[in-house]
């Protein structure tokens, strides 16, 4: 079966540190994954609502008005230039993307996929889904003569919070088009920079004016709080985009059309974009603040949702610190082997909930 091949899915493990921070008078303060806990904006949902009368199929493709709305989202937010309305590609959500790009761009067995040395463990899953090598790098140097099929790039980072900068990400893309190397970034948490500016791979500061050979996948889950929406994009060079989407046409793999809609309303709201940054910059400031007083270092987290604490010892046996106080979080060695005296401590929970876990922290 193919779930033998993979490893055990890594949150699974965490059930008796989550019932002991469970115990805690106050009840748990959750902070092991990245779920959103604030309201989904009104006009998005009267957006998804508008259209729930439709009883045909949707287009795999997406509405004209998505990929419109994509393509000035990404030129608004983040500068990017040159992309065609073809060349967005929406997905169900962006773990499904992710768990099935180096398939459906045709990897398989005697192909090597290169993913960080800390890494979002879906980037393994979908290189062994997909019967090829993985190897986690996080230099060219150490791939030595290998010539990789795909890299995968993740800025702002899951788990760290690293920011790559734009002559980073234009030297890997220029390795990658010398040896004919297809580089896709993971560019989810892009929208949430904070002592740094993160860049799309696809901006022209980084792919030169030309597209070719570069992907980048985008999620909503978290700058519109709309993970249960099941709502991300993939966009980048056309032609890997066109076969992307005539593979998905014959697998079915569709984003529904209220989502569709949803969507749109999404990428046009820059307001509920700023609003939501607004509160993670708060939860960053209250917990990172109660991290450091109490015996944490915070590695990287320039961006994103996470901070990358570690307090000198064994990621687990930071967990178990933490679950006595009622915190649950994930320890580094989810995101490779080098994560061991980390943990990753996310900053989606209400602010009372992260109110009462500097509280826990300074008791």
């Amino acid at each position: 079966m193919t779930a033998a091949k993979l490893p055990d899915f890594p949150w699974d493990s965490l059930a008796g540190h989550k019932a002991r921070a469970q115990e805690h008078p106050g009840g748990i303060v959750d902070l092991s994954v990245g779920t959103p806990v604030d309201p989904v904006p009104a006009g998005i949902r009267d957006a998804l609502a508008s259209v729930s009368d439709l009883p045909g199929y949707p287009a795999t493709h997406g509405t004209p008005a998505l990929r419109a709305a994509t393509i000035e989202a990404l030129g608004r937010r983040y500068g990017i230039e040159g992309l065609e309305p073809d060349a967005v590609l929406p997905t169900i959500g962006s773990k499904e993307a992710v768990a099935w790009l180096p398939r459906l761009l045709g990897f398989g067995p005697g192909d090597l996929v290169v993913i960080p040395e800390l890494a979002y463990p879906t980037y393994e899953v979908g290189a062994l889904l997909a019967g090829a090598e993985v190897a986690r790098a996080d230099r060219l140097t150490q791939l030595g003569s290998r010539r990789p099929a795909m890299i995968w790039l993740n800025s702002p980072s899951n788990p760290t919070g690293r920011v790559l900068g734009a002559d980073h990400l234009r030297q890997v893309v220029d390795w990658a088009r010398e040896r004919d190397v297809v580089v896709v970034s993971d560019e989810c948490y892009l929208s949430l920079g904070w002592d740094a500016e993160p860049v799309s791979v696809l901006h022209p500061s980084v792919h030169g004016g030309r597209l070719d050979g570069l992907l980048a996948v985008h999620s909503l889950s978290k700058s519109a709080n709309l993970a249960s929406y099941r709502a991300g994009f993939v966009t980048g060079d056309p032609k890997l985009v066109k076969g992307l989407l005539e593979v998905r046409k014959h697998a079915g793999m569709i984003v529904a059309r209220p989502v569709q809609e949803a969507m749109v309303a999404a990428l046009t709201d820059d307001e509920a974009l700023a609003a939501q940054r607004e509160r993670y910059l708060r939860r960053r400031i209250v917990l990172s603040k109660a991290l450091q007083d109490n015996g944490f270092e915070i590695s990287h987290s320039e961006a994103g949702l996470y901070l990358w604490s570690t307090r000198g010892e064994d990621s687990l046996a930071t967990v178990g610190w933490l679950a006595d106080r009622g915190i649950l979080v994930a320890p580094g060695t989810f995101y490779g082997p080098s994560g061991g005296r980390h943990v990753r401590v996310a900053l989606t929970a209400t602010d009372d909930r992260i109110d009462a876990a500097a509280e826990r922290l300074a008791s």
